[in-house]
């Protein structure tokens, strides 16, 4: 990290509003994304309040979609939110990277925390200054944030009103929305390795335990090899 990451320059009002440009078009764009996770909410059986509260309480996009995921297939919410806290470790490595550049106490603290998430800590981490950290990453997290339970509300009532979520093929939206999410990723030899690897465990377990099981299983065996290749890399 260099110097001027380090250290607020004098702003630049047109590179300023290039950030905020930026960050309301990655908000608005993955925020609409909440009426795929509202609507999956009540076909895996969950009421359209407890699909809201957890769009407001939970709110990592990727979490929300291991939660519905297993809760859909049969799987305990216990195991449900194993799953959802083994992907949300990733946003503990997010906060120690911003924590320098947001510098927040107190209350402010805990409001920021709420808002680390994949997107706005790209959107803050990249920035030349802290100033413009500062910028990418609330205009990015507050925009994607009220936007995600707009529409995660509109899911989950037209969800409830629809029904049978196979009639329409909600039933295999939660296996496309983690491929939507991965597939970005998958850049480099490591990580297609560690997927693959996850999955082909994951799919050895399914006869041999109860739903829920073999993600958090096949999740784990990821980040451990992840750590090991990454490591020798």
């Amino acid at each position: 990290m260099t110097d001027a990451q380090n250290h607020d320059a004098d702003p630049d009002p047109d590179a300023d509003r290039a950030v905020i440009r930026d960050a309301l078009g990655v908000g608005i764009g993955v925020g609409l994304y909440g009426v795929t996770f509202g609507a999956l909410g009540p076909a895996a059986g969950l009421s359209v309040w407890q699909t809201c509260a957890l769009s407001l309480l939970a709110f990592t996009g990727a979490s929300q979609f291991a939660f519905v995921g297993v809760v859909a297939s049969g799987g305990s919410p216990v195991a449900g939110a194993l799953t959802s806290v083994l992907l949300g470790g990733r946003n503990v490595f997010y906060g120690i990277s911003m924590a320098s550049h947001l510098q927040v106490r107190g209350w402010r603290r805990w409001a920021a925390a709420h808002l680390v998430i994949d997107e706005s800590t790209a959107m803050g981490v990249t920035r030349p200054t802290s100033h413009q950290a500062r910028l990418g990453f609330y205009w990015t997290g507050i925009t994607i944030f009220l936007i995600w339970n707009l529409t995660t509300a509109a899911g989950a009532i037209a969800g409830d009103a629809i029904g049978d979520p196979e009639a329409i093929g909600l039933d295999g939206a939660v296996a496309a929305a983690f491929l939507g999410l991965l597939w970005p990723r998958l850049d480099s030899a490591v990580p297609r390795a560690v997927a693959v690897t996850g999955v082909v465990l994951a799919l050895l377990l399914v006869p041999f335990t109860a739903p829920g099981v073999p993600i958090i299983l096949g999740g784990l065996s990821a980040v451990a090899l992840g750590l090991v290749w990454g490591g020798r890399r």
